[in-house]
């Protein structure tokens, strides 16, 4: 079916009380596992694909945008359940308006290391441009703790003032300002968490939701407990990203696979069997979003 707005499958959940989810994909084969469990769960869906990552300068190998917008939007007119594309986290503008342009209708800009006041000016200037193109925007002003003790130094450094729980009053304040479509709230989630789960601060999520008047979004779902998404969704939350844990289970599939030591080179890739490294790959990531995907309350809104 045709790429369904973001803005249209956000508000929606937000009216009627689920959330849409957003697992995040970086290949073929995470994307067609992320489409695989949406179908098998009739789910709408947010795909995408993470933008600090592929704008990240220190790469060793440039990535191609439109690559990515082009597999994005294929998978989205091919899938048998309505979904949205995002360009998610970017803190490089030129590479968000690119994004724009390509074909993303959701976009977020995220810059820990920006002013509040520059920030908003940008996030602003970013709306204008991707209204006039029919797509939204998500934003955040308060960065999540970081949970991979490999960031968290720079977290502590660069992010002290802005590493904290949202305030109703400025988020409120800062939709009025930039006239954003959804706003990702910091309330006990965290970045990257690499184990164990979080309970949500419930309290804060209420408060946030009389005040800001967008759908909100929860980042760092892999560390929220079943129990907080659940009771998440019935307070403003309209979307769910993850993205740490479904890495972690597509990893531990393709080392499982590699340990059957097998020497046909294209038994392990692009035969097809469940010795294949894709397929084992592609069913993981399934396999880890059926785990949660019930949670949000989308399961046969499609």
């Amino acid at each position: 079916m045709p790429l369904e707005s973001a803005q249209e499958l956000a508000q929606h959940a937000y009216r009627t009380g689920y959330a849409i989810g957003y697992f995040e994909s970086w290949n073929l084969e995470s994307l067609e596992g992320v489409i695989d469990a949406a179908e098998e769960t009739r789910s709408p869906m947010i795909l995408g694909f993470n933008g600090e990552f592929l704008s990240a300068p220190q790469r060793e190998a440039k990535e191609n945008l439109a690559w990515y917008a082009a597999l994005g939007k294929a998978a989205a007119e091919s899938a048998k359940v309505p979904c949205g594309l995002i360009f998610n986290e970017c803190s490089n503008d030129d590479w968000v308006f690119s994004a724009i342009d390509l074909g993303f209708n959701l976009v977020m800009p995220a810059d820990p290391a920006a002013s509040y006041e520059e920030y908003v000016e940008r996030v602003k200037a970013i709306t204008k441009y991707a209204h006039a193109k029919s797509a939204a925007v998500e934003a955040e002003i308060d960065e999540l703790p970081c949970g991979s003790a490999k960031h968290a130094a720079a977290a502590v450094d660069t992010n002290t003032a802005r590493s904290k729980k949202s305030d109703p009053q400025q988020l409120g304040e800062f939709v009025a300002a930039t006239n954003v479509d959804l706003l990702a709230v910091s309330a006990g989630n965290i970045h990257i968490s690499l184990d164990g789960e979080f309970d949500l601060d419930l309290e804060r999520l209420a408060a946030l939701h009389a005040t800001v008047p967008v759908p909100l979004v929860l980042h760092g779902g892999s560390g929220i407990t079943a129990k907080s998404l659940s009771r998440a969704v019935k307070m403003g939350v309209a979307k769910v990203n993850f993205g740490t844990y479904l890495k972690q289970r597509y990893l531990q599939a393709l080392r499982k696979t590699l340990d059957a030591d097998i020497a046909n080179p294209h038994v392990l890739l692009g035969m097809g069997s469940r010795n294949d490294l894709l397929v084992a790959g592609r069913w993981a990531v399934r396999d880890a979003v059926l785990e949660r995907i019930h949670l949000l309350g989308c399961c046969g809104r499609a």
